[in-house]
């Protein structure tokens, strides 16, 4: 399996294939950008990255509408800037 494909495990206990699209710093927290593999659309979530510090990191999903909207527009400005 490629380097930025991972599987995330939903509330049902399914696993779904994610490429990392971007992960990035943001006042010292760390996110990641990610898509469904399978999906037709550019869908994409944003995920706070918690460092557990030997463990693997957990990926918590964005539920505060002020920190996605934060998240997203730097994710929108650090794209433009890679154009």
């Amino acid at each position: 399996m490629e380097e930025n494909i991972i599987m995330l495990v939903d509330e049902n206990g399914e696993e779904t294939a994610f490429e990392i699209i971007a992960d990035f710093d943001l006042n010292d927290q760390e996110y990641a950008v990610l898509a469904p593999v399978d999906a037709d659309d550019d869908s994409a979530l944003i995920f706070k990255v918690i460092d557990q510090g030997e463990d693997e990191p957990i990926l918590e999903y964005l539920t505060d509408d002020d920190e996605f909207e934060f998240v997203a527009k730097a994710y929108e400005e650090l794209m433009e800037e890679e154009e």
